[in-house]
């Protein structure tokens, strides 16, 4: 038994020896940031302010759309922090959140100056309400339509609308609270 797997190793390595090996390549990565307001749709908190900013920094790898033909699409890991504003009534309080996790974009065209994209992500969010002790982990669910403009150098501007639906579960209550958001944001690629 011993000698059918020294022969088979053996055959195998020296079958090997004569063929060349193509070079390693590396995946091509894109990072982004992204600056934006969001507008809350829809909310179950009591303390709910309705609109704020958002950034995110994205670090993205290419996973199709290496032929002439074939579309791009993009795997990444978001991490991202919004701000909602007190609005000056007793009903709401300055909100934070933390989110990060996993988005994918498939870019709809090749070879083109404006680029429109198709995205989705699932993540997951930190609240903190100003005031309350403690906070909150939840989980979003968030699509985005967008154009990427390109340009003569590595640096690409691209446009979003998004909507996110995110839900946070409450200890010892069968509901959860729940956001609705729109966002609008601005960005680049490079």
């Amino acid at each position: 038994m011993l000698r059918i797997i020294i022969v088979i190793l053996l055959i195998n390595i020296l079958s090997n020896i004569g063929y060349a090996q193509e070079p390693m390549k590396k995946v091509p990565k894109q990072k982004s940031f992204e600056l934006g307001m969001r507008y809350i749709t829809s909310s179950t908190f009591d303390e709910k302010p309705n609109f704020g900013t958002t950034l995110l920094f994205d670090y993205a790898w290419q996973l199709s759309g290496f032929t002439e033909t074939k579309k791009a699409a993009y795997i990444s890991v978001p991490l991202g922090y919004t701000y909602l504003m007190n609005e000056n009534d007793t009903a709401s309080k300055n909100t934070r959140i933390l989110s990060y996790g996993w988005t994918v974009r498939h870019e709809l065209a090749k070879n083109k100056k404006i680029i429109p994209f198709l995205g989705y992500g699932l993540l997951l969010n930190q609240l903190k309400i100003d005031g309350v002790d403690g906070g909150v982990m939840g989980h979003q669910t968030r699509f985005d339509f967008g154009i990427d403009f390109i340009t003569e150098s590595k640096i690409r501007y691209f446009a979003k609308i998004e909507y996110s639906y995110t839900r946070y579960p409450r200890l010892g209550d069968k509901k959860s609270n729940t956001i609705s958001a729109a966002e609008i944001k601005l960005g680049i690629r490079f």
